[in-house]
């Protein structure tokens, strides 16, 4: 409930003005308005936040620090004597990762007949997919094709995706989405069957798919519950904490450990994929975050430590609507389909300041910039934010539509008396999508060979900036690709004597390298002991 005076002085003002801001067109962005105002606002170009790497595959790169702290950290492992020679599980399929990619891909490794394993530092579930809600892209209507598709996803993430791995992820989409509800995913469907699309930001056409706007939960509690129905073998609350390889130098395990007796095993495998998701939870430059709260960016830290290659791992998204008021839910994800339903961004004049569906980065520095140096921010507890107009949708589409089409955002904010059908909601942007991450082939296979990476984990598929709903979509593309790959691959692997020599060598690197900083990498969960600094200092003016 809104009882801050200033709050309520400013929501007067958007009141006034909403009849006129529903009727605003407001222009897109010139290419040249956008490189400008994201050179100067959006996080990802604050040089002083980032470090140069100075060992391993992308030595001479920036990243921001606090993964640089974390890639050239202390193996948990190093000094420890472990006996490779009796592993406690011997699989064909190794999945480190219980999420929407890990899952799709033990689905597909065992439809090839892979003896398969999943290991998830918490449940199976408890992902970032699990928290996705707007909605999934697909270009399955007559008036879109995956080339359309393309286009937008390839614009949007500045030119920079891998070409093949943007070609899969468009082009299999709509199998995809056939494939997810032949399963039983619940989408949002006109009563003759057809499929409700919206569009979003970035997007030409509309191409988003949604179940209402729990979209990752609803895809994430079919998933799991196919895992679960055909006996895939789940190791909950355990996190692999190093690969292991074999004496070719191919990845043959990891090195697991209970998250809650600290035991350490040993498994063998054929072949491993990582699914191991994002890296919010390490609050880069002390954003909030959308993520949950094993995002930590262990697969990156692994795969690093044993060989392979990072790609723009110094670009993150930050998500332009986080929760910035009440302050017990602060950072959590406002999903873009409240702007693609209706809603516009307004400052505290109540004025609108850009397209409500340009893509997220440009969305999140405009925020930025209103908050700072445009001073347009609402003062909250923990810094500055903007009006998102919530009201607006049922002015322009009539009552009920919000619990129709948003029925969880209602929720989350009724909690705090807070009804967004009649007062507009606080926003900034929040950590919320790891668009950099490990270089992968079309099949999936990193630079290790038999190392496999699907998901979030994944550098490539976005190039420097990801469009809402191909987040979804990548982890049941790219997951069902790893796991078909695998599920061919592991057939044909000899693996040879199991070694840690990688982890040893690694080591030697930071000695020679002079780093003396004895983090414990990887992460595995955050450290709430400390408070954060706020990403916008309440006092800035």
């Amino acid at each position: 409930m809104y009882q801050d005076k200033e709050m309520l002085a400013s929501i007067k003002k958007v009141e006034a003005k909403r009849a006129e801001n529903i009727k605003l067109d407001p222009r897109r962005m010139t290419a040249e308005e956008k490189e400008k105002l994201l050179a100067t606002y959006h996080p990802d170009y604050k040089e002083d936040q980032f470090k140069q790497l100075v060992i391993g595959p992308n030595k001479g790169e920036k990243v921001p620090t606090e993964l640089n702290q974390l890639l050239q950290g202390k193996s948990r492992i190093a000094g420890l004597d472990l006996d490779l020679t009796a592993p406690k599980y011997d699989v064909d399929v190794l999945i480190i990762g219980g999420g929407g990619a890990g899952c799709s891909c033990a689905i597909e490794a065992t439809n090839a007949g892979a003896n398969t394993m999943i290991v998830t530092k918490l449940r199976i579930g408890d992902a970032n997919t699990m928290m996705a809600e707007g909605g999934i892209q697909a270009a399955d209507k007559p008036n879109d094709s995956p080339a359309q598709h393309f286009l937008d996803a390839y614009g949007g993430g500045h030119f920079a995706a891998q070409k093949d791995l943007l070609y899969k992820l468009v082009m299999e989409a709509p199998e995809a989405i056939q494939w997810l509800s032949e399963l039983g995913v619940e989408f949002d469907k006109a009563p003759d069957g057809t499929m409700i699309t919206t569009h979003g930001g970035g997007t030409s056409r509309k191409r988003m798919h949604a179940a209402k706007d729990y979209s990752g939960a609803e895809i994430m509690r079919t998933l799991r519950d196919e895992v679960l129905s055909r006996g895939i073998p789940v190791l909950d609350f355990t996190a692999a904490i190093e690969l292991i390889k074999d004496d070719e130098g191919k990845c043959a395990g990891a090195v697991l450990m209970n998250m809650e007796s600290g035991e350490i095993y040993i498994a063998r495998a054929k072949c491993v994929v990582i699914a191991t998701g994002g890296a919010g939870r390490l609050h880069y430059q002390g954003f909030p975050t959308s993520n949950h709260y094993g995002a930590t960016a262990d697969g990156l830290i692994l795969a690093y430590r044993a060989g392979a290659r990072l790609l723009y791992p110094d670009t993150i998204q930050y998500h332009p609507t986080g929760v910035a008021f009440p302050a017990q839910i602060y950072g959590a994800l406002v999903t873009e389909k409240v702007r693609s339903v209706g809603a516009m961004l307004v400052n505290k004049d109540g004025e609108v300041f850009m397209n409500p569906l340009e893509t997220r980065d440009v969305s999140a520095a405009s925020i930025i910039r209103e908050c700072t140096d445009r001073g347009k921010g609402v003062k909250t507890p923990q810094g500055y934010a903007v009006w998102l107009d919530t009201p607006m949708i049922e002015e322009k589409f009539g009552a009920g539509t919000i619990e129709k089409r948003i029925p969880a955002m209602l929720r989350m904010f009724m909690r705090f008396g807070i009804d967004m059908r009649k007062e507009p909601i606080l926003v900034y942007p929040t950590q919320h999508y790891q668009n950099g991450g490990i270089k992968i082939t079309a099949d999936g296979m990193s630079d290790i060979e038999n190392l496999y990476v699907a998901g979030e984990a994944v550098g490539g598929i976005h190039g420097r900036n990801r469009l809402m709903g191909n987040s979804l979509l990548d982890i049941i593309v790219f997951g069902r690709n790893a796991g078909r790959s695998v599920g061919a691959k592991f057939k044909s692997v000899k693996l040879g004597k199991l070694t840690l020599d990688h982890v040893a060598a690694y080591e030697k690197e930071r000695a020679a390298a002079g780093i003396t900083d004895d983090t414990l990498s990887p992460k595995l969960l955050p450290d709430y002991t400390r408070v954060e600094k706020p990403a916008i200092d309440p006092d800035l003016r």
